[in-house]
């Protein structure tokens, strides 16, 4: 019985100073807090279909095609596939599949999604191209 004991506070000890040991930035020193993601330097976009939009949003130019996962839209582009995220309903009416469309607004690589596709592209603003 003394051995489990001993045993189980063993792998606990060991648990504990692995997960001590990870850090999410390797460029902040152990301790000090995460920057905020504000402060965070962006992912550069391409020159060849991204222009600065309005609000320091990027415009982005392509077609509108149906993802792999229900209700998943993405922008194929130059720049590669962008994942529409459409929080206002009157801007996906605006993204049908087969539209030639211009979306403004920003990037989120970090962004979570169920759609497993592109990169994750919050739209403020869609037009026809």
């Amino acid at each position: 019985m003394l051995i489990k004991r001993l045993t189980v506070c063993a792998a606990a000890v060991a648990v504990l100073t692995v997960a001590g040991c990870a850090r999410a930035d390797q460029d902040t020193p152990p301790g000090a807090p995460a920057p905020p993601p504000s402060s965070q330097p962006a992912m550069p976009s391409s020159p060849a279909t991204a222009t600065p939009g309005a609000a320091g949003g990027q415009t982005h130019t392509g077609t509108v095609v149906a993802g792999v996962e229900e209700n998943c839209l993405l922008l194929e582009s130059d720049g590669g596939p962008y994942l529409l995220i459409l929080e206002d309903e009157s801007l996906r009416s605006a993204a049908t599949v087969g539209s030639r469309v211009t979306v403004t607004g920003r990037a989120e690589p970090g962004m979570m999604t169920t759609c497993q596709q592109g990169t994750p592209f919050t739209v403020t603003a869609i037009s026809p191209s």
